[in-house]
């Protein structure tokens, strides 16, 4: 498996920073974005963190002995099966723990978290890993499909049938998170694994891209820029921009081929 990655974050045309960070793996095939928040420049202390202390966890557990620990698992989760999956689970885990530690002991960072979203590549498919709302999408044959779900109150309300899709552009509280790493001192990792076909492209995004970028302009730029994963990239942050860019932006993209 050969695996192809690109990535560009951007502050946007409203912030004044960019509190969005991003990861490509040199050393594995893994990649991940995450999306700070907090007061004082806070969120951009904890997504860097968050990618600083995942990395370091990867290059610590590089050595197929080495016992991954996880949390206590909670009753009725699908326990991970495979040693890739707790690696990406414990390796936000403790990313978590570090974060909310240094927003505990130290006022400046009260209240920092961040959202992430991971992706782990075997021959056989890939591993996601979410927490909040920076999500993955996957472009194949022509269609786009968002992998993961928000973990947000504005979805909670669409799941129990409160709140419509179409509602969701005036919803007051479309930005608030139910999840996030470093906020609470354990955090519920959500993971799945999906099968990749040959020339699958994945798009890891903060929703400073998803917010402004709907389906419809992603896959046109994804069809129209799909072979040259860093002019996508550009595309996809000019897009975030030109409609607006209300928020920091970050687009990472990651293809396999055999």
């Amino acid at each position: 498996m050969r695996l192809q990655c690109a990535g560009l974050t951007d502050t946007g045309m409203v912030r004044d920073h960019n509190e969005d960070s991003f990861l490509v793996s040199q050393s594995e095939p893994f990649v991940i974005v995450a999306d700070g928040m907090g007061g004082h420049q806070s969120g951009e202390v904890a997504s860097r963190m968050a990618i600083t202390e995942i990395n370091d966890y990867y290059a610590e557990t590089k050595d197929q002995n080495t016992p991954i620990e996880l949390p206590m698992w909670p009753a009725g989760r699908r326990k991970p099966e495979s040693r890739e999956e707790r690696r990406l689970i414990a390796s936000i885990v403790r990313a978590n723990s570090v974060i909310n530690k240094a927003a505990n002991s130290n006022q400046k960072y009260s209240g920092m978290g961040t959202t992430c979203v991971g992706a782990y590549f075997v021959e056989e498919g890939v591993i996601i890993a979410h927490v909040g709302d920076s999500r993955c999408y996957r472009f194949r044959k022509g269609e786009i499909v968002q992998l993961t779900e928000d973990h947000s109150l504005a979805n909670e309300y669409i799941r129990s049938k409160i709140l419509k899709p179409e509602e969701l552009a005036t919803f007051p509280y479309k930005n608030v998170i139910t999840r996030a790493v470093g906020l609470a001192d354990s955090v519920e990792v959500e993971t799945n694994f999906y099968e990749h076909e040959d020339g699958d492209i994945y798009l890891l995004c903060s929703d400073g891209l998803s917010d402004p970028v709907k389906v419809p302009q992603m896959l046109e730029i994804l069809t129209k820029y799909g072979n040259d994963l860093p002019k996508a990239c550009r595309e996809l942050i000019i897009a975030a921009n030109t409609n607006g860019g209300p928020d920091n932006v970050t687009a990472l993209l990651a293809t396999t081929r055999h």
